[in-house]
């Protein structure tokens, strides 16, 4: 008696600690990494918060920078389940990796210059830039928006020789909002994203330098990351894109 009831106690037990095994591995993750370009901070911090409204007990978490670096992070194994960036070439080097799935290009972005407020140095166009009186920052060239910077200004013919030369498109606008430099080029997103604290000027080399911006989920990345790819490439997503500056692609 005494044997088949110690049998018994052990098969509850072992269905009981299978039960409990069930219940934690067959739950659906409830974060996602995203790693996505700076100049998307704004929107993306926006449908990260739609996102978790939509999908209860689920966290998004963000990691904004200079689209160059995010590849290389991923590319050196950081744990990302989307990745968002401010150019094709930049998500090649993921792909390349084979660690990127189906890529879709979701916005463009153009460049135009930012100045003060007050505009100090009387910038009025791209040429004036050139003047080795005005303090100009530009992204560097082996981030997106340097990259597009250069573009423009050898479609423009123009050699510019820049005082500062930042990480990602957010440090470049800094040196503007904060009066270390007279103008820099970066996303028309980012001028308006500065409410006010920068003046955008367009011109019309910047269309010849757009930025495409493709997104992918990741190798091993749970279905919770395509939601998230879902609702940026939804009219919601669209919509607060646009809004925002972005052009559809």
């Amino acid at each position: 008696m005494l044997k088949r009831l110690s049998l018994l106690a052990a098969v509850v037990s072992v269905f009981a600690l299978a039960a409990c095994g069930s219940s934690s591995t067959e739950g659906a993750p409830t974060q996602v990494t995203v790693f996505a370009a700076a100049s998307l901070t704004g929107t993306f911090t926006e449908l990260g918060k739609r996102f978790e409204a939509a999908n209860p007990g689920t966290k998004v978490t963000f990691n904004f920078g200079s689209s160059a670096t995010l590849a290389q992070q991923i590319t050196q194994g950081a744990p990302a389940a989307v990745f968002a960036a401010a150019s094709p070439a930049t998500m090649k080097t993921v792909a390349d990796a084979g660690l990127a799935g189906t890529q879709t290009v979701f916005v463009k972005n153009k460049l135009e210059i930012a100045v003060p407020p007050d505009n100090p140095a009387k910038v009025e166009n791209l040429k004036d830039l050139t003047d080795p009186k005005v303090k100009v920052a530009l992204c560097a060239e082996q981030v997106p928006c340097g990259a597009a910077a250069v573009k423009a200004l050898d479609a423009a013919g123009l050699k510019v020789t820049p005082v500062t030369l930042e990480q990602d498109v957010k440090a470049t606008l800094t040196k503007v909002e904060l009066g270390e430099v007279d103008a820099a080029l970066v996303y028309k997103t980012d001028v308006i994203a500065s409410a006010g604290k920068v003046t955008g000027i367009p011109f019309p080399e910047a269309d010849q330098a757009v930025n495409d911006y493709p997104i992918a989920t990741l190798k091993d990345a749970p279905a919770l990351a395509q939601k998230f790819v879902d609702l940026v490439l939804s009219q919601q997503g669209r919509d607060v894109l646009t809004k925002a500056g972005f052009e559809a692609p």
